[in-house]
């Protein structure tokens, strides 16, 4: 009789339910909104990206029905054979000129263009100067580049010189940071490290998908909020999260996505957006350049959930953004937390180790453009009962 190799699996997740930490999908029952239908509950939704709420904007499905009618439902190719419509081709060019470089180039996901950009650009004998705190698709592109990876402390521009400073002269070195940190909600040290990488020479390069349709004028991003256009080599953004889509984006100079046309393997070995998706995303574009009032909620509405968690005394760390973790310590809390608003009405996911530090777990929110001040002091309601109830306030 044959042993199941992969027994050992068994036991490593009976010791997440021991631990408190195991947890099940949570199932969407409807669209993608504000308060949603989940594992057949009405709930408040704190944990989606969809930081617009543009998931399920009636333009946003129209333009992606009408380019299904039109060109299909697939495009049948990678880019580089027979896959790149002229519906890709003009998201590309939309997103260049949103992002004042001189071109883009898009990717199945998010992960997928750090993973993939990082590796291509970077090679065994060169170096990588990278926050602690960066997402987990930088670390994975790091280490399938090959390249020297050295860590400096979250935020400190100082710590991250004295490495750069210490590595050979002539080392191609890539200096990267988040431009908004996924589970703290802060906001990356892009001035200071641009400076950094211009006094020594580095590639700068900056994740942006926390920022992409949050932050800067009409939501370009931590670039143009700290108007540091021309000194990021590098910048990725995504398609999922405030663009309501799918997938993700490198923006850079020509030559940086000529080569990752050529080299980039997510790029070379990833069938091409359905043209239905590549038409919401130009829906979403429309929606950032001529309605940046949107982003005006959803500013106002993080500012009144922040103040209310505030008031409560909850530990919300140094949220700088729509993203707001409520940190209750051990993980078994944050489940414990997570579980019980889920049982009130208010869905806010519980965040352990390793997606966090062990002493850090928490419970993370997001608010969105189309959540009412009645939802959010609903949820605010919501936290209050339970943070008393497991002694968190």
């Amino acid at each position: 009789m044959r042993t199941d190799p992969l027994s050992y699996l068994t036991t490593e997740l009976d010791n997440l339910r021991q631990q408190g930490l195991y947890r099940k999908l949570r199932v969407l029952d409807e669209r993608q909104e504000a308060t949603a239908s989940i594992d057949g509950r009405s709930v408040v939704n704190l944990s989606s990206n969809n930081y617009l709420g543009l998931a399920a904007h009636p333009k946003l499905v129209e333009r992606a029905i009408a380019a299904a009618k039109e060109f299909g439902a697939g495009s049948g190719s990678v880019r580089t054979i027979a896959g790149t419509m002229q519906i890709h081709m003009e998201l590309e060019r939309r997103l260049a000129a949103f992002k004042k470089t001189e071109a883009v180039v898009v990717f199945q996901s998010g992960f997928a263009a750090n993973a993939g950009t990082v590796a291509a650009v970077l090679t065994r004998d060169d170096a990588i100067i990278s926050d602690e705190l960066n997402h987990a698709s930088i670390i994975d592109g790091a280490r399938l580049s090959r390249a020297t990876i050295k860590v400096f402390p979250h935020k400190d521009a100082a710590a991250a010189r004295k490495i750069v400073q210490e590595l050979p002269a002539t080392q191609r070195k890539l200096l990267i940071t988040d431009g908004v940190f996924s589970m703290d909600g802060d906001v990356g040290a892009l001035p200071e490290l641009c400076a950094i990488a211009e006094e020594f020479g580095c590639i700068m390069m900056v994740d942006d998908a926390h920022a992409s349709g949050v932050f800067g004028k009409n939501g370009r991003g931590t670039i143009d909020h700290f108007a540091v256009h021309g000194r990021v080599d590098i910048q990725v953004g995504t398609l999922s999260k405030a663009m309501g889509a799918l997938g993700g984006y490198v923006a850079g100079s020509k030559d940086l996505i000529e080569f990752l046309y050529h080299r980039a393997r997510p790029f070379l070995f990833s069938t091409s957006h359905p043209p239905s998706v590549a038409a919401t995303c130009l829906a979403a574009l429309d929606i950032l350049e001529h309605e940046p009032e949107i982003i005006e909620r959803l500013w106002d509405n993080t500012r009144f959930f922040k103040k209310g968690l505030a008031d409560l005394g909850f530990d919300t760390g140094l949220s700088q953004s729509p993203i707001t973790p409520v940190i209750a310590g051990e993980g078994s809390r944050a489940m414990a937390l997570s579980d019980r608003l889920f049982a009130e009405g208010v869905f806010a996911q519980g965040i352990a180790y390793p997606t966090v530090a062990r002493d850090k777990a928490r419970v993370r929110t997001i608010v969105t453009a189309a959540h009412t001040k009645e939802e959010l002091q609903f949820a605010l309601d919501t936290f209050r009962k339970v943070g008393k109830e497991l002694s968190l306030i």
